[in-house]
C-alpha cells in the first residue's frame, strides 16, 4: 500500500456492495399505499367536493338576489306609477272642467285639491323638500346659481331658491339650486 491518502480504497462505504444486504432490501419492493394516505386522499376529495358545492351555491345565490333585485325594483316603479294614475285621471277630469266653466275659484279648488294629492303620494313614498331659504350655504346640500349682495346679516346664506332641493328618505335626490348672499 502506498501512502497516499488519495489512493486509498475506502472499504467501509464501498458503493458496489451486495444490495440485498437487509438495509437496502426494502429498495426493491414494490411500494403500497398506507391506510393513513388513502384517508388523506378520501378527505381531500370530501373536501373538494364540499368547495365546489359551496361555490356553486354561492354563484346561484348571487344570481337569486340579482335577479330578485331587478324584480324588486321593476315592483316599486310599478306600485308609484299605479298611485300616480290616480292623479293623472284627476288632472285629465280638472281639464275637462276649465272646458265647462268660467268660474276661476272653482278651477283654482280643483287645481288645489289634485296637487295636494300628488305631493301626498309623494310624501308617503318618503319624499321630503328641503327647506334652504334663510339657511347658511352647504355644497353638500345646495348648488349655487349665483351670489348677491344681501347685507351682513345674509352674508354666507341662501337668499333665495331658485329650484328646490329634495330628500327620498334620508339621502338627497336633488340638490337645492339657490341664490347665495355676499
Amino acid at each position: 500500500m502506498q501512502d497516499n491518502p488519495m489512493e486509498t480504497e475506502n472499504t467501509e462505504f464501498n458503493i458496489n456492495a451486495d444490495e440485498n444486504i437487509d438495509g437496502n432490501q426494502h429498495l426493491n419492493e414494490p411500494v403500497t399505499e398506507e391506510p393513513e394516505t388513502e384517508a388523506l386522499k378520501e378527505q381531500i376529495a370530501q373536501l373538494n367536493d364540499k368547495y365546489l358545492r359551496q361555490a356553486a351555491e354561492f354563484d346561484n345565490f348571487r344570481r337569486r338576489t340579482a335577479k330578485e333585485r331587478v324584480e324588486m325594483i321593476q315592483t316599486a316603479g310599478k306600485d308609484i306609477i299605479t298611485d300616480l294614475l290616480e292623479v293623472l285621471d284627476d288632472s285629465d277630469r280638472a281639464l275637462e272642467q276649465m272646458a265647462k266653466t268660467d268660474d276661476i275659484v272653482l278651477v283654482r279648488e280643483g287645481t288645489q285639491l289634485v296637487f295636494n294629492k300628488f305631493r301626498n303620494i309623494l310624501t308617503a313614498r318618503g319624499l321630503k323638500p328641503m327647506n334652504a331659504e334663510g339657511t347658511a350655504f352647504d355644497p353638500d346640500l345646495h348648488e349655487a346659481v349665483t351670489e348677491i349682495d344681501a347685507g351682513e346679516e345674509m352674508q354666507g346664506k341662501v337668499v333665495a331658491e331658485v329650484q328646490k332641493g329634495y330628500y327620498l328618505g334620508e339621502k338627497i335626490i336633488r340638490h337645492a339650486k339657490v341664490v347665495v348672499g355676499r
